[in-house]
């Protein structure tokens, strides 16, 4: 059944969340050469763009709570692709040597995620969408 169809179409909770689980397919798909889940790898891209880089910054940026953020950087330190130094009270957080030279792999991943959604919605569509989500999500703050 489409999500338009359902008894509960009319309903932002119901809708959301239809949107966001077929969204995570695709994301889950386009991040698999890197065997990475989208949140691994938005936070291991914004590490490799801004070096040293602190936690609390990454939890603002990818709009998570700084425990999940905690969680995350741990994975990503298993994987040896990212180091956190403390300097007095400041964690930072650096990117290996392993995640500099994937670089350009994580960047076909976004690019071809972005390919993927905006074959479906439309380029003009999916900024317009991406927008008004965001307009959206900074009403709705709690």
């Amino acid at each position: 059944m489409k999500t338009s169809e359902s008894k509960y179409c009319k309903c932002l909770y119901f809708t959301t969340n239809a949107l966001a689980r077929k969204v995570e397919k695709l994301a889950l798909e386009s991040w698999k050469p890197v065997d990475l889940s989208p949140s691994h790898a938005y936070l291991l891209l914004m590490v490799l763009e801004e070096p040293g880089t602190q936690p609390g910054c990454i939890a603002n940026h990818l709009q998570l709570s700084p425990s999940t953020v905690t969680r995350l950087i741990e994975k990503l330190e298993e994987r040896a692709l990212v180091t956190r130094t403390t300097e007095g009270k400041q964690t930072n957080v650096y990117p290996s040597a392993t995640a500099v030279a994937m670089l350009p792999t994580l960047k076909e991943c976004l690019h071809h995620f972005y390919d993927c959604y905006s074959a479906i919605l439309g380029k003009e569509e999916s900024c317009k969408l991406i927008d008004n989500m965001g307009l959206v999500a900074d009403k709705i703050s709690i």
